[in-house]
C-alpha cells in the first residue's frame, strides 16, 4: 500500500511541478523557444509514463474488496461512468484537442490560445476534473488499493487546481478574474444551472430581462 502512495505522491509531484510557469520559464530561458514548441506533448508523454507504475502496483496489490454494489445498481454506476467518460471527452474537444495532447505547439511555437468559457466550460471552471472525479467515484466494485489511488488522485487534483489557477491568472489576467467570479469551480448549484440554462436558449439576447 505505501509503494502506491509514494508512486502517486511521485506523479503528482512530477504533473504539478513542470506544469508550473516558473518551471517553463526556465526551460525557456535554458533550452530557447524552440524547445517550448514540444514541451507539452513532452509533459503529456511523460506524465503517462510516471503513471504506469501505479497502475502496476494496483494490478500487484490489488488489496481488500471494501464493496460491491449489486444488480442492478453495478449496471446503473457502469452506466454513469460511460455517460460521463463521454462527457469528459467533450470537455477536452471544447478545449481544443490538439492543444490538449500538445500537436497545436508543433506548429505554432508561442502556444497561445483563447480562454474557453463557453459550453460545459460555461457551467464550472474545470469541467474536465469535475467528470474525471465522477467517472472514479462511480466505481461498482471499491478495494483498498482503488480507495488509496482514488483518494490520492482526489487530493492531488484540488492541489493542482490551486495552482492551475494561479497560472491561468497570469496568462489570463482580468479575463480570467472575471470568469472565475461568476463560474463554479467543480460542480454548480442547481440555481446556477438554471440561470445559465435561461440565459443561453430562453431568454432574447436583447431581452430587458436576460439573466
Amino acid at each position: 500500500m505505501s509503494w502506491i502512495i509514494l508512486a502517486i505522491v511521485f506523479w503528482g509531484f512530477f504533473h504539478s511541478f513542470n506544469a508550473s510557469i516558473g518551471v517553463k520559464d526556465f526551460y525557456r530561458r535554458g533550452l530557447g523557444g524552440w524547445f517550448m514548441k514540444f514541451y507539452r506533448l513532452a509533459y503529456n508523454s511523460f506524465a503517462v509514463l510516471t503513471f504506469l507504475p501505479i497502475i502496476v502496483l494496483f494490478v500487484v496489490f490489488p488489496g481488500q474488496v471494501l464493496y460491491r454494489f449489486p444488480v442492478p445498481w453495478s449496471f446503473l454506476m457502469a452506466a454513469g461512468q460511460v455517460f460521463f467518460a463521454s462527457c469528459l471527452l467533450v470537455a477536452v474537444f471544447q478545449f481544443g484537442i490538439l492543444y490538449f495532447i500538445g500537436l497545436r505547439q508543433l506548429a505554432d511555437q508561442t502556444g497561445s490560445r483563447e480562454l474557453v468559457t463557453s459550453g460545459l466550460y460555461g457551467y464550472v471552471r474545470h469541467p474536465f476534473y469535475t467528470f474525471f472525479l465522477l467517472l472514479l467515484w462511480l466505481t461498482p466494485i471499491m478495494t483498498t488499493s482503488l480507495l488509496v489511488v482514488y483518494v490520492g488522485l482526489t487530493v492531488y487534483i484540488q492541489i493542482g487546481i490551486y495552482f492551475e489557477e494561479r497560472k491561468l491568472l497570469r496568462e489570463f489576467g482580468q479575463e480570467y478574474a472575471d470568469y472565475r467570479a461568476v463560474t463554479p469551480m467543480l460542480f454548480p448549484a442547481p440555481k446556477f444551472i438554471r440561470n445559465n440554462l435561461l440565459a443561453r436558449f430562453v431568454l432574447k439576447p436583447n431581452s430587458p430581462d436576460k439573466v
